[in-house]
């Protein structure tokens, strides 16, 4: 699973990196400037939590990893639910789209929790 983490960062990373390009010029022009920063959050969000996946992978050992995994599970949960929820919305979806973000947001926290407990057991290891 740890090896599947970083598989999954690098692929988050290389989309954050043609979402943003893809904001930054294909959808200029065609929607407006809230929903051009609205993308933009996406793409940040998107990129930071790929990259602290990618911390997940290279630091996780590869047994009794219970807390690693629980981290790299709700970074991608997260950013499926956070960042896609804004892509929606900046690209036009209902309204309603907008409750998931929240649940995505409260993963990343999770995530970031996760990999803080993972580092403090790692210490005492």
């Amino acid at each position: 699973m740890i090896r599947g983490f970083g598989i999954t960062a690098a692929c988050l990373g290389a989309a954050a990196v043609a979402f943003g390009a893809f904001g930054a010029h294909a959808l200029r022009g065609h929607v407006d400037d809230a929903a051009l920063q609205v993308w933009h959050t996406a793409v940040e969000y998107q990129f930071w939590h790929a990259l602290a996946l990618l911390a997940v992978a290279g630091f996780a050992p590869a047994s009794g990893a219970r807390w690693w995994r629980t981290g790299g599970i709700a970074f991608i949960a997260g950013t499926a639910m956070f960042s896609g929820s804004l892509y929606a919305l900046a690209l036009g979806a209902p309204r309603w789209i907008g409750v998931i973000t929240p649940f995505g947001g409260v993963a990343l926290i999770g995530g970031w929790i996760g990999l803080g407990i993972a580092l403090c057991n790692a210490a005492d290891e």
